[in-house]
């Protein structure tokens, strides 16, 4: 469990910095591709909103309507994108989609111990895996590839599985700091959302706005397209 503390960071201004940092990112992915700045100060969101689902795990009291939100938002998001671009790259509520169902799969064994539970978890977790990072290999002439791969995928549930605020920022830190290794340097500024992290208070903050982040994704998205088109 998150240890709340009385300064700092909220649940929602956390997710406030990630929606922003995550819009000046597409904006220059879409908008301004020529111009890296965009997306050095973009890779601050993903570590920010991994790290929220992992708490979302945590905290919701409807697992199933949690999971359906976030996986109806993705297919809706993928299945726009598939038709109108014909790719097969997997949207990021894609790639938390997958670490929410591995979270809950093992979380789901760990309580009950039974052979039923661990039949299902390693189906889950080899299924996952299949997806995350065997498929993109088969399939890469095709384009087919999940946001963040399998890295992307493992975050949340690190963080979910962490016993303590340190170890969910080590471990998220760790993550980051492979994926620079293996993927891009590009993303050695993800570890700029590692402060923002540690600021965190364990609060949910005043007002109810989780709607709000649920669709600020394909809303932002849809608009930064129609302005591509418009201009």
């Amino acid at each position: 469990m998150q240890k709340t503390i009385k300064f700092g960071l909220s649940n929602n201004a956390l997710k406030i910095i990630a929606m922003a940092s995550m819009l000046i990112d597409h904006v220059g992915l879409i908008l301004f591709p020529q111009h890296q700045i965009f997306r050095i100060i973009g890779r601050i969101a993903f570590p920010i909103f991994a790290y929220m689902i992992a708490e979302g795990c945590f905290y919701t009291r409807k697992r199933k309507k949690y999971l359906l939100m976030i996986a109806g938002l993705g297919t809706i998001c993928q299945l726009v994108s598939t038709i109108t671009t014909g790719s097969l790259y997997q949207n990021i509520l894609i790639t938390f989609t997958l670490a929410i169902i591995t979270i809950f799969s093992i979380d789901n064994f760990l309580k009950k111990k039974n052979m039923p539970s661990f039949l299902l978890m390693a189906l889950t977790v080899a299924g996952v895996i299949f997806i995350s990072y065997i498929a993109p290999i088969i399939f890469e002439d095709y384009g087919f590839k999940v946001d963040y791969g399998i890295w992307g995928v493992l975050l949340p549930v690190f963080v979910y599985f962490s016993p303590t605020k340190t170890l969910k920022i080590f471990f998220s830190a760790l993550i980051l700091a492979i994926r620079i290794f293996l993927v891009s340097k590009l993303q050695l500024f993800a570890l700029l959302a590692v402060p923002f992290l540690m600021l965190y208070n364990g609060k949910r903050g005043k007002l109810n706005m989780k709607y709000v982040f649920y669709f600020f994704y394909p809303a932002h998205l849809a608009i930064l397209h129609l302005i591509k088109e418009l201009i």
